[in-house]
């Protein structure tokens, strides 16, 4: 006896349409397009109201210093402001080295370009200043114009000028130019660049910057005296030539690296062990900058060891300068890749922290706030600024909650300029390299994404390696060029696939540059499910404390003073996790009526339904927290291809399930009204009230006008007449063709 497994069936009777009768049964709503006229008068029509939020894109700090909690926050950032302060310094000092400058210029980097960021920028979290991979490219225009060996570039302006005061003018030429197409970008709103630039190649490019890095400090931590080489296969001539003068390496330079690299990789270790019982991490970098400067100095190293030291530092700060035009013109090609990588970096940091925190950061902002901040900074002397993550970690970590960590911090940078900087004089420049190599380490592990890659996506493998090779070989400014060629090639053309109900089609598939795009559009579907994920968990923790201090029944009464108290002792991690009602001795319903001291939104939504027949990449990560606050998600069409990826690369879970993905959207929308035919509308019985929503996605644009139609929408009657929808029916829906 074979079993049959009974599963329920659909048909679907309609009249037979043309054109002209569809046309006739069903009224067609058309998108209103502006005129080039009206969208100029539009642009300069200025109110009250459109004047404060013009103020307040441009002055992000009005924004959060407004709602600035002076006791919980102040000392949290001014203990933050001084751990970052000590490892911003000695970065500064170390990234200096990188980019072919005296020391002393880079605490200027860690000073000037905070003072404007403080209030352009829209992070409240990362550490503005020097970034090895931005102060090596500036380093390769430094040596290419002015090299240690023979005579610098033809410029008007070097004349009377030392070789050191040369090098500044360059670097600071090339911030100035930087800052400028940053600046021009972020006017032009075209922060979206930065989507063509995906984690892959981001990850390839950065390790090959950490292999130049690596290289390039080697003469420090051997005591050689090697000549900056640029162009392509540059690193392998400084190899060779580090490898002929192996014979003459410094004793001294070379143990005193080595010790210090071996203790600083095991204190950072530990600080990572144990970062939930430290309050702070041990600024390792800056101990043991101190014991070699002691050390340094007592035995004088200088001249029994032949031992190269800081030297002279430069007390105070000088006048403001001029970029030199001439240096402008013969950087140009290589500024632009500067401040491309520059912005990609910090806006990748910037919105790590935004999402953990959970407030909002503008790619357009970001873009004028270091545009200004290298303009300003290159000014008064500095180079290229962006932000390092192991920087940014120390201010998030040690409790900094805004940009006044960052400030104070730079206050830090410029009590040492002005007072204390000659305290560093005797420091060994094998122990700022040995410091920069050590904070290599995370860059470097990148290498082992390639297996990873290779198993999870051969194309983006393909960019990975393309992009390091290259970068290595030819240099960073081609090496990111032809990565980003690769990359563009290596995306999938998809044939147009056929959907049962062709509402909008979307002619190329979702991939890295449009992802972005994507999870916006998913989040639009009235609320933020990140944040409702949150505020529930905030109630639920309040309600479990409540239950646990009484064991009588839980009055309206107690729940208004347990929800008017304060509590943020919650984590961010653990406001992320899944709701857990299973402790609770009563069924909770987030949208029935809450006390009056407590708001969590209302989620009306139960189906958000994704056609991705023609998506040939996926990052569904934004599903799961619609998944979180118990909205049913489904897939459908998805490509067998991209089905078997999935598998392989292990991507199902307790969470994201095979039975999500369903063959046609039909298939999907029948199970969803069969699993809640029985429940109630929630008081809504209209079908003008929109029961159905349809969110048009045209040629990855954002629309602000996005169609909400409801029964007078011809989608809503043709849906009505195809699949017999009831009154009942709450769903979401998002087509791709």
């Amino acid at each position: 006896v074979r079993m049959v497994t009974l599963r329920n069936r659909y048909e679907v009777v309609r009249p037979v349409y043309s054109e002209d009768s569809f046309a006739a049964d069903h009224e067609k709503v058309c998108r209103r397009r502006k005129t080039i006229l009206q969208h100029i008068k539009e642009y300069l029509t200025c109110d009250s109201k459109r004047a404060t939020n013009a103020v307040l894109s441009l002055l992000p700090i009005i924004g959060w210093m407004r709602i600035y909690r002076v006791r919980e926050w102040l000392l949290g950032d001014v203990v933050s402001g001084i751990s970052t302060g000590m490892v911003a310094i000695m970065q500064g000092l170390a990234f200096s080295l990188l980019a072919s400058l005296p020391p002393s210029y880079g605490l200027y980097t860690a000073f000037f370009p905070m003072l404007t960021y403080f209030f352009l920028g829209t992070s409240r979290h990362i550490s503005v200043g020097s970034f090895p991979v931005l102060s090596l490219m500036v380093g390769a225009v430094v040596t290419r114009l002015v090299p240690e060996q023979g005579a610098p570039a033809n410029i008007t302006g070097f004349e009377g000028l030392t070789q050191d005061q040369q090098r500044v003018l360059v670097a600071s030429s090339v911030t100035f130019l930087m800052g400028v197409f940053q600046l021009a970008m972020g006017i032009m709103q075209v922060g979206f660049v930065v989507m063509y630039l995906s984690d892959t190649l981001v990850s390839g490019f950065t390790t090959a910057a950490a292999v130049h890095i690596l290289v390039s400090q080697l003469k420090f931590v051997l005591g050689l005296s090697v000549p900056g080489i640029n162009g392509p296969l540059s690193i392998i001539y400084t190899l060779e030539k580090i490898f002929v003068q192996i014979t003459s390496t410094n004793i001294c330079d070379l143990v005193m690296s080595i010790l210090i690299m071996i203790v600083v990789f095991i204190v950072k270790e530990l600080n990572n062990i144990y970062k939930a019982k430290l309050p702070v991490p041990i600024p390792i970098e800056v101990i043991m900058t101190i014991i070699a400067c002691g050390v340094s100095y007592g035995f004088n190293f200088e001249e029994r060891f032949d031992v190269g030291i800081v030297g002279k530092m430069v007390s105070g700060y000088e006048t403001p300068i001029a970029p030199n035009m001439q240096v402008i013109q013969n950087s140009a090609v290589e500024a632009f890749p500067i401040a491309i990588v520059g912005f990609a970096v910090a806006f990748s940091v910037a919105k790590v922290y935004s999402i953990k925190h959970d407030y909002t950061i503008d790619g357009n902002q970001e873009l004028i706030a270091f545009g200004v901040s290298n303009i300003f900074g290159a000014s008064f002397r500095s180079f290229a600024a962006s932000t390092a993550l192991s920087r940014t970690a120390v201010q998030e970590s040690s409790g900094g909650k805004t940009q006044i960590a960052g400030l104070i911090s730079a206050m830090m940078a410029m009590i040492v300029t002005v007072a204390l900087g000659f305290l560093l004089e005797p420091l060994p420049k094998s122990v700022l390299g040995a410091l920069v190599i050590v904070n290599l380490k995370g860059m470097l592990m990148q290498f082992s994404e390639i297996l990873y890659l290779w198993r999870k996506d051969k194309p983006d493998c393909v960019v990975w390696v393309v992009t390091c090779l290259g970068a290595i070989l030819l240099g960073l400014d081609i090496g990111l060029a032809v990565g980003l060629g690769v990359e563009l090639l290596t995306v999938e053309k998809v044939n147009k696939s056929w959907i049962y109900l062709k509402i909008f089609r979307i002619p190329s598939p979702i991939f890295f540059a449009n992802i972005e795009f994507f999870k916006d559009k998913l989040v639009e579907v009235g609320f933020n499910p990140l944040r409702v994920l949150r505020k529930r968990n905030k109630a639920l923790r309040k309600i479990k404390k409540l239950l646990k201090k009484s064991n009588d029944d839980t009055t309206e009464k107690g729940f208004r003073d347990l929800f008017s108290q304060t509590t943020d002792d919650m984590n961010m991690e653990e406001l992320d996790l899944p709701t857990d009602l299973k402790d609770l001795p009563f069924r909770m319903d987030w949208n029935a009526e809450l006390p009056p001291n407590i708001s969590v939104p209302r989620v009306d939504l139960h189906s958000l339904i994704l056609d991705f027949s023609a998506v040939s990449f996926l990052d569904i990560s934004t599903l799961k927290e619609f998944i979180h606050i118990d909205v049913d998600v489904y897939i459908v069409s998805c490509d067998a291809y991209i089905l078997e990826k999935l598998h392989s690369c292990m991507f199902f879970d307790d969470e994201i399930l095979t039975s999500m993905f369903f063959p046609t959207l039909h298939d999907a929308m029948l199970h969803v009204l069969d699993k809640h035919k029985d429940k109630k509308s929630n008081g809504r019985c209209c079908p003008a009230e929109g029961n159905v929503d349809v969110i048009f996605l045209e040629n990855q644009v954002s629309m602000k006008d996005v169609t909400r139609q409801c029964k007078a929408c011809f989608v809503y009657k043709l849906c009505n007449s195809l699949l017999g929808l009831d009154h009942s029916c709450e769903m979401f829906l998002i087509f791709f063709s």
